[in-house]
């Protein structure tokens, strides 16, 4: 719409694209419920827990929260027990959850905080296009119709002399053109063609040639009882005391 407004010329339009960063499906739910490293170390209870009740409790977010939550140095390990998960602070601030709710409300944040977000694959760039719109040289609330052509209703009544008629596009590509496609055959017969002409050969219009039998198959030692010879494939013809015959195919000499 806009653009046929344009060109009309009753609006002037300029394209402003925008890119932001948004939330992906993983991230949306830690903005929710909070990071995995939190959503860790809020279930271990003060005697600790074991990985496998751990991990039946947080399901997906296990791994990522264990990942996490070591780094930062907010669990550790019974001695001799591996299996056993212990809380070594308090409270945790959720500086995950912070920063993805306020780049969900539209706040800017940090290059190197959107860096690390990238990392964890919890943003994506989502590109959106505006429209900047002005009133044209020729705006008005209601377009008229404009004419494409004069029709014989416009010639018989006389109403052509009235018509605005509508500026042409000479910038406006055509119709696309209908392109057919080759024949398989024929496009078997080309290869064929094309190979002996690398190999040295030269075509000749064999369609308007008589030549005799021993040029066409006794020179190719083409054995007396081969199909090609039979009189249904080659036409054999009478001409100064010798026979003569005519193959309708494309032949090759060698240069």
């Amino acid at each position: 719409v806009i653009k046929r407004l344009t060109a009309f010329r009753i609006v002037e339009s300029a394209d402003i694209t925008k890119e932001t960063w948004v939330l992906t499906d993983e991230a949306k739910g830690y903005a929710a419920r909070g990071s995995p490293e939190v959503q860790l170390v809020a279930a271990i209870p003060p005697e600790g827990a074991s990985k496998g009740a751990l991990k039946e409790r947080l399901g997906d977010v296990f791994d990522i929260g264990m990942k996490a939550a070591a780094k930062n140095k907010w669990i550790g390990f019974e001695k001799g027990n591996k299996d056993l998960v212990l809380r070594k602070v308090e409270d945790t601030r959720d500086e995950l959850q912070e920063q993805l709710r306020r780049l969900e409300n539209g706040e800017v944040i940090a290059d190197k905080v959107i860096d690390d977000l990238k990392r964890r694959k919890l943003v994506t760039k989502e590109k959106s296009i505006w429209y900047s719109l002005k009133k044209g040289p020729e705006f008005v609330a209601k377009r008229k119709t404009l004419a494409t052509d004069v029709t014989r209703e416009h010639l018989k009544s006389g109403d052509w002399k009235d018509l605005e008629f509508k500026d042409y596009n000479y910038g406006a590509q055509g119709q696309p053109i209908a392109i057919g496609y080759s024949q398989p055959l024929l496009e078997v017969r080309e290869a064929i063609q094309n190979i002996f002409l690398e190999m040295g050969f030269s075509e000749m219009p064999t369609n308007m040639y008589v030549e005799s039998s021993f040029w066409n198959f006794d020179a190719l030692f083409q054995p007396q009882q081969h199909p090609a010879r039979d009189s249904h494939d080659t036409f054999f013809l009478k001409g100064k005391g010798y026979v003569t015959v005519v193959e309708p195919t494309v032949g090759f000499k060698h240069i």
